[in-house]
């Protein structure tokens, strides 16, 4: 990740003129992966904003908290509420649109999770609030403390990880009618790339692929967008030609026999 106001300003405005209006980041952003620590990646989204202000009025500005360097999870009242606060100084904004909790903190009693979040909603420093990487069960147990809705869930998905459509997640998001932002819909780049993948899931995209039109990464996306609790996906690239490319999965028809001949090459049963 780099340091850089220009190219990042590039990337954010390159998004957000694709229709890509949802700018998810994390305070966990910039550390390894040859980062530059703790928080970089908010500091930088801020000084983005704050260059160009116009900017913050075009976007769902999403962050989340709750991994602690060192002390793996914290999803604490004390942390939070201050985690939150850290954020929003990093990223120079007085409200975030969507506070997700990171992952889930295996210590943490989700009432005094709840208290946290219902907390920053009352006070005006979150709109709204989500959890990411949460199993139903861990959703639906602090979902029972919460005063504020849950409004979204972030799971990994894509034709590589199909866990939210077999684990429940998925179901839980329509009946609760919570927005699935799901990470990763390219599994990393390797749909892209084709690496180490199964020959027989790359061979069924790349007809698809073909069939409409586009690359293999569109249909990847495409595929993603098309499952029934209707996901938003989150692209992770630091290359704006990346974004133009990806927003043909817009355009990109596939129905059911397509979409099933897709699972049935990731490993699905069928009959």
């Amino acid at each position: 990740m780099g340091t850089d106001v220009a190219p990042a300003r590039e990337l954010i405005e390159t998004a957000l003129d694709e229709g890509m209006d949802l700018i998810d980041t994390a305070d966990i952003y910039g550390l390894g992966f040859g980062g530059v620590g703790f928080g970089a990646a908010e500091e930088l989204l801020g000084r983005v904003l704050a260059e160009a202000p116009g900017l913050r009025d075009r976007m769902v500005l999403a962050t989340k908290g709750g991994i602690v360097p060192g002390r793996s999870y914290d999803s604490s009242a004390a942390y939070l509420q201050a985690a939150c606060d850290a954020s929003r100084r990093r990223l120079g904004v007085d409200l975030i649109d969507l506070y997700q909790i990171h992952r889930p903190d295996l210590l943490a009693h989700p009432a005094e999770t709840a208290e946290a979040l219902d907390s920053l909603v009352a006070s005006g420093a979150v709109r709204t609030i989500g959890v990411s990487n949460f199993t139903p069960a861990q959703t639906e147990a602090l979902a029972a403390h919460l005063e504020a809705p849950i409004v979204s869930t972030q799971p990994e998905l894509s034709a590589v990880h199909l866990a939210p459509l077999l684990d429940g997640t998925g179901d839980l998001a329509m009946r609760a009618d919570h927005t699935v932002l799901a990470w990763s819909p390219l599994a990393g780049g390797r749909l892209a790339t084709g690496d180490d993948l199964d020959p027989a899931l790359l061979a069924v995209l790349d007809q698809l692929a073909e069939r409409e039109g586009v690359d293999r990464a569109a249909v990847a996306v495409a595929f993603v967008l098309a499952m029934p609790f209707r996901p938003v996906a989150i692209l992770g690239t630091q290359f704006p030609g990346r974004l133009r490319t990806a927003s043909a999965a817009l355009d990109v028809h596939l129905d059911r026999s397509d979409l099933y001949r897709v699972l049935a090459a990731a490993g699905v049963p069928l009959p």
